[in-house]
């Protein structure tokens, strides 16, 4: 056999061996997070939400505690 058709072959099925591998690592991983949830185990990171702050103001800042538009309450207005 030619020696170019010989190296595509063990090049394709290289290739076909890595993505089999993958594709069982990634069942593999799939099956123990579906056994960690059974377990009711928490996972990495899963609860660990971070929310970031939202500012009060358009301008990017936070209400203080010395803020008297904080304690008003806009007046209900009706449209015309």
């Amino acid at each position: 056999m030619h020696p170019e058709i010989l190296r595509e072959l063990a090049t394709q099925h290289g290739r076909e061996l890595r993505e089999q591998a993958h594709r069982a690592a990634m069942a593999r991983t799939a099956s123990r997070a579906m056994r960690a949830l059974r377990r009711g185990a928490r996972q990495d990171g899963a609860d660990d939400l971070a929310v970031p702050a939202i500012p009060d103001y358009v301008d990017g800042s936070f209400r203080t505690a010395g803020d008297q538009a904080a304690d008003r309450v806009p007046a209900a207005r009706h449209a015309a």
